[in-house]
């Protein structure tokens, strides 16, 4: 029996588990002190990132690769050199902890609000379609962040691409220069990645727009870029087939786009994919189930028959016994536990050993209060209330 504690060789680094944290964003930055700083990692988040060094591979919250991604408040990019050292801060932590740490690039593409861009400029998108009915973390009208509902985008022109392509790769660079043991190109949830790769979205009438090969181009000559920075098996890539999320429409094509992806990236030396299942308005996963209106088993083997690189879990696993039940079906490799790990630092222990797990107030997810709800929660050994719900 395959168990969540098997140790993982993902291409060229050795995973002491088959446990991932994956990219929860955390608004935990600090604002840059020069213009162009954007919002820097800290100390805080070292800490907090070195607490969950325990898993077998961790994958930071999500980087804007420029300016002009910075869809959410208080997300922090990895395109300044004060954001550069503060990444690196974390990185150095977590590998005295013996952890081992990926981080994932985005650029938000549409779903951002002008009141956080640079100059007040509209967001870029694939085209100029609207996401009507989402929402992003921005400057109401009296300056005060809140839920926002996202601006009109500007055509990403077709001369603007491959300026947009070398910003994935300076990112890369730098997240390299960072510390980090790879990246992960976040195309999935409907960000810019996404939204070129969709056939009823994704309009246009260039290179990047009408056929398969042409709707996927933006993410393959993204890959490409990135794995000449940081070199085979070190970069992964999420996806999210039959998502909603960021109002994205359903797509006809959507298994014959995501088999074309997949042999696509397996041929350009990606250590995984990164399979989210839908991520609802919410913010909820759904069940970590295999759903036939989803990804079911059958198209995840065919899946697995054309990438050799591993597979990444990613949907609303709490427990051992499910997620080494999924592990068992041989179609994916590495499970993420994404909710549990903010209030139990120590989950791979405590799922080890079959502690109980804590609960964390959802009040505090995304605020600025320092440690309450995001350092405070002590391991399971070392407190007897560790377990009780927060």
């Amino acid at each position: 029996m395959t168990s969540l504690f098997d140790p993982y060789d993902l291409g060229p680094v050795h995973l002491k588990s088959r446990i991932v944290m994956p990219p929860m964003t955390r608004t935990r930055t600090t604002e840059g002190k020069l213009p162009g700083d954007g919002d820097v990692p800290n100390a805080l988040m070292a800490k907090y990132y070195g607490q969950r060094a325990g898993a077998g591979l961790i994958i930071s919250e999500v980087n804007d690769v420029d300016q002009t991604s910075h869809g959410y408040a208080r997300v922090p990019g990895i395109h300044s050199e004060a954001q550069v050292r503060g990444w690196r801060a974390v990185t150095d932590e977590v590998h005295r902890q013996g952890g081992t740490i990926f981080t994932q690039l985005w650029h938000v593409g549409r779903l951002a609000h002008s009141s956080i861009l640079p100059n007040g400029q509209a967001p870029l998108g694939a085209t100029a379609e609207r996401a009507e009915g989402s929402e992003v973390f921005a400057h109401g009208p009296d300056g005060r962040l809140r839920f926002m509902p996202v601006d009109a985008p500007r055509v990403l022109g077709t001369e603007e691409v491959p300026a947009m392509v070398r910003t994935f790769a300076n990112a890369a660079a730098n997240a390299r220069r960072a510390g980090f043991d790879g990246v992960e190109i976040h195309a999935a949830n409907g960000y810019l990645i996404e939204q070129f790769m969709n056939s009823v979205l994704n309009t246009r009438t260039d290179r990047y727009g009408g056929s398969l090969e042409n709707r996927t181009r933006f993410l393959m000559e993204i890959v490409d870029a990135v794995v000449v920075e940081f070199g085979p098996g070190r970069v992964g890539v999420r996806l999210s087939p039959f998502g909603k999320y960021g109002s994205m429409p359903a797509d006809p094509l959507t298994e014959e786009t995501f088999l074309y992806v997949v042999e696509q990236l397996g041929r350009r030396g990606v250590a995984y994919i990164h399979l989210l299942y839908e991520l609802l308005p919410d913010g909820n996963m759904e069940s970590a189930e295999f759903k036939p209106r989803y990804l079911d088993h059958a198209m995840l083997a065919k899946a697995r028959a054309a990438f050799p690189g591993a597979f990444i879990w990613c949907g609303g696993f709490t427990d051992r016994a499910r997620a080494e039940a999924s592990l068992e079906t041989g179609l994916v490799d590495l499970i993420a536990f994404g909710r549990p790990y903010i209030a139990n630092p120590d989950l791979a222990e405590r799922l080890e050993n079959g502690w109980p797990l804590a609960v964390a107030d959802r009040s505090t997810y995304y605020t600025r209060d320092g440690e309450a709800g995001y350092t405070d929660f002590p391991a399971y050994a070392n407190d007897s209330t560790a377990g009780i719900a927060a």
